[in-house]
């Protein structure tokens, strides 16, 4: 499915991504357990969140402070490891990945 999203330029997400990456954070918030892994729309597309998550994990592109916020209430306890100032897609992406391969498999 990653096939379907463009790549990363020397670190840095195309809008597009940024945009998918805070679609599928929602649609994470909003996965309940047990239930199917959700996807988003991309280029008519559907692409599983997981997915999403994992092309923006070398993103070094500054998160902005709202997104921050949404994901630090996602993770819980991880969210020490978003403490910093200036936080990238790739920090919040590993972890909401692997949040989403812990659901997964659970």
């Amino acid at each position: 499915m990653t096939a379907l999203l463009p790549p990363l330029h020397e670190g840095h997400a195309p809008i597009i991504l940024h945009q998918a990456f805070h679609d599928a954070l929602e649609a994470f918030e909003e996965w309940a357990p047990g239930a199917p892994e959700p996807s988003v729309e991309f280029d008519g597309k559907q692409v599983a969140v997981s997915a999403v998550f994992g092309r923006m994990r070398t993103c070094t592109d500054i998160l902005p402070v709202r997104t921050l916020d949404a994901v630090r209430e996602i993770v819980g306890p991880a969210a020490q490891e978003l403490s910093e100032d200036q936080v990238t897609y790739a920090h919040a992406a590993l972890l909401l990945r692997a949040l989403c391969v812990e659901r997964l498999r659970g």
